[in-house]
């Protein structure tokens, strides 16, 4: 089974480098599509000297538009049978992809969630308002959409590659978590949730998620349940 990486990159030329590393030295047939979101710190070039001489890696340069359309961006250039986001920063281990992915594999799952916030992994203590904030996100999921996923937010999501090819995503920035969970649940696919190690970083060490953020995803966590 192929698995597609699918990397969005804005301003993170301190650990791509790595991140390609981690993602390379997986015992899985991969492909890697990075979507370098405009940034300004050499991001893209090092992806280009990092996959000089090596295949199955795919660079995609946009201006800076979010996260969300740096997913969309990447879709089109899918070749895998099974997409991951991969976050640029390093705060998710490609460690665990292996056994994000083995729920799809086994034919039983349309979508795997990586939870930061059910235990079993590594987890760097959380900043206490940021988890506060998914927790709240997670629980109005549950209650709006009748799931019990305990990390709505989580960067970790694999899907198989059709269904995410279907979902008709529109939203530019980090609002694209909660939209794909709405879309997810209201057409009821079968969503599996896995333990992951969490390496979170501070602001200071580049965290770019805000509560603004989080304002934005209570907005379109009501807006799609009531939309068809």
């Amino acid at each position: 089974m192929r698995v597609s990486f699918v990397v969005p990159a804005y301003n993170e030329a301190t650990m791509i480098r790595e991140v390609l590393d981690r993602v390379r030295a997986l015992d899985l047939e991969t492909q890697i599509v990075v979507v370098d979101d405009g940034s300004t710190d050499g991001t893209a070039a090092i992806v280009e000297a990092w996959s000089d001489g090596r295949d199955g890696l795919v660079l995609v340069r946009q201006a800076n538009a979010g996260k969300g359309a740096a997913i969309r961006a990447a879709i089109p250039h899918v070749d895998g049978d099974v997409v991951v986001i991969q976050d640029a920063d390093m705060e998710y281990d490609p460690a665990d992809v292996p056994g994000l992915i083995e729920p799809i594999a086994a034919g039983v799952a349309d979508v795997v969630y990586g939870s930061r916030l059910i235990g079993g992994r590594p987890q760097r203590a959380h900043l206490f308002w940021h988890m506060l904030g998914n927790r709240f996100l997670s629980l109005l999921t549950g209650i709006l959409y009748n799931t019990t996923l305990s990390d709505m937010e989580t960067g970790y999501k694999a899907f198989r590659a059709d269904v995410l090819r279907s979902l008709d995503l529109r939203e530019n920035d980090f609002a694209i978590e909660p939209e794909m969970t709405a879309k997810i649940c209201k057409r009821k696919l079968r969503v599996y949730e896995l333990p992951i190690a969490y390496y979170g970083r501070t602001y200071d060490e580049g965290k770019k998620i805000t509560w603004r953020d989080g304002l934005k995803a209570v907005w379109v966590l009501l807006r799609l349940r009531v939309t068809k």
